[in-house]
Formats: structure tokens, C-alpha cells, sequence
């Protein structure tokens, strides 16, 4: 599904933000099974988490690219794993914030039912294996997750990781892929203000961030939030919306200057 996800995005990058399902038709079947009917596909992108929508019976429309990025809903999301690869480790908690309009609408937090957790993870994380026994499988966990986010922006420090290890994890157990548009809040904090340094425990104590404790879910995904909203702070005048930030924070620091440089 990520090649259907990457090429619909940019399809209607080129549309603004509408396509014809003809177009829509020739990306899905070129990735899909010759059983898969394009209405199914369309179920499957919506539960996956990618913003689509139909808006009569000859057009799809994709919300990033109308949606104020100022009032767009995201989800902030933070995950602690028993290991850095996905195929062989797996999460073990995991933090969310739901945020719209720089408030915070919702909050997630759970623990995640885990076998093996190496010793190194408990002296780094605090997390120990009494703490996951008993709690929500890892299937359950995901799941809750998933409809906790629903069509909202994902959004993480250090996104690839989290997104990548997530999509990954609910691949392996049945629940599809990972269909959210994702910010990454530590590119974006880069293109935004100055730091001597961007990781979240630097920009903990240099920003004074009111947190708990650094490398636990939710904790961490309460920061992330509020070095978002410090990098709303200098969002550029040319960015209106969500899919406007999403490139932006994407973008390289020479396509950025021509970008400034043509909205002058």
C-alpha cells in the first residue's frame, strides 16, 4: 500500500489536491491485485489512515491540500520498542496527543504486552516486565491507536522511525500500513528556529518544557507537542495548508530559498 499512499500524494500534489477517478483507478490497480475493486481499495486507504475523500462519482479529493494547516487535527505520537528493528523487536508502550488549534483535544498512553525486554531497555526507558504483563497485546494496542488517529497527522520526533517502525509492526499483525500524512517535528523545528542541538532532550531543558520523564511514550510525546507548537511560531507566510507544512518541513534548505524567494 506505501507505493499507492506515495503516488496518490503526489497525483493530487499536481492536481491541487483533486483527481478524476479515472486517474484514481490507474494508481490503485497498479499496485493491487486483479481481485481488489477500486472501492474496496478506496475502504482500505480510509482505515489505513490516508486523508481521501469522494466528492461526487468522477472525483477524489485529498483534505491535506485544502485543510488550514493552523486548524488541521494531529496526532502526536510518541512509541518505546524492545528494539530498534521492527522485524525482530516490537513496541512496548506508547504515548499519543491529540491537537487541534494548539490545544489538546485527546490523550493515549498504554503499555503493551511484552515477552522479552532486555535489561538495557529498562535502565534507559524505567519500563520494567512486570509493567507489560497483563497489558494489551500488541495487535490490541496497535488497533487502539489506529482509531485513536484515525484521519489525523501523524506526527513525531524523529517521525521515520516511529512511523516507519509502526506501519511495519501493523503490517505484521493484519491491521494494514500506516496511511496517516506525517510531519516530522524535529525537521520541522530545524526549518523554524535556532538550536544548538534538536534532539528532544536537548529541546527539553533549552525550550523549558514542562515533562515528566524523557524515554517514556507519553512524556515524550507531550514534548514533541510543544516543539510543535514552538515551530508554529515561525511557519513561513507562504505555508496555508496542512499539505503546504508537510512539504515544507520535507523540503531542502536550497528549495526553501526559492521558495521565499518567489513569494517575495
Amino acid at each position: 500500500m506505501q507505493k499507492v499512499f506515495e503516488e496518490l500524494t503526489k497525483a493530487f500534489r499536481k492536481n491541487s489536491g483533486i483527481i478524476e477517478k479515472e486517474h484514481y483507478d490507474t494508481i490503485v490497480y497498479k499496485h493491487s491485485t486483479l481481485f481488489e475493486r477500486s472501492d474496496t481499495i478506496y475502504h482500505l486507504l480510509k482505515a489505513s489512515g490516508y486523508p481521501i475523500d469522494v466528492i461526487d462519482s468522477g472525483f477524489y479529493r485529498h483534505a491535506p491540500s485544502f485543510n488550514d494547516y493552523k486548524s488541521d487535527l494531529y496526532c502526536i505520537v510518541d512509541i518505546e520498542t524492545n528494539g530498534s528493528k521492527p522485524n525482530s523487536s516490537q513496541v512496548i508502550e506508547i504515548g499519543a496527543i491529540l491537537s487541534q488549534n494548539g490545544e489538546i483535544k485527546d490523550r493515549f498512553e498504554t503499555f503493551v504486552e511484552c515477552a522479552f525486554l532486555p535489561d538495557y531497555i529498562t535502565k534507559v526507558t524505567g519500563i520494567e516486565p512486570s509493567d507489560l504483563r497483563g497489558a494489551p497485546s500488541q495487535k490490541e494496542a496497535l488497533l487502539m491507536l489506529k482509531e485513536f488517529m484515525g484521519e489525523s497527522i501523524f506526527v513525531a520526533h524523529n517521525a521515520r522511525f516511529d512511523a516507519s517502525f509502526l506501519s511495519a509492526s501493523m503490517h505484521r499483525n493484519g491491521l494494514g500500513e500506516l496511511g496517516n500524512m506525517t510531519v516530522c517535528s524535529l525537521d520541522l523545528a530545524k526549518k523554524t528556529f535556532e538550536s544548538e542541538r534538536y534532539g528532544l532532550a536537548y529541546l527539553i531543558e533549552s525550550l523549558s518544557i514542562p515533562t515528566t520523564t524523557h524515554h517514556r511514550a507519553y512524556s515524550d510525546a507531550l514534548s514533541a507537542f510543544y516543539v510543535f507548537m514552538k515551530s508554529f511560531e515561525n511557519i513561513p507566510r507562504y505555508v496555508k495548508t496542512s499539505d503546504d507544512l508537510i512539504q515544507f518541513s520535507n523540503s531542502s534548505k536550497k528549495t526553501r530559498s526559492k521558495e521565499k524567494k518567489s513569494n517575495i
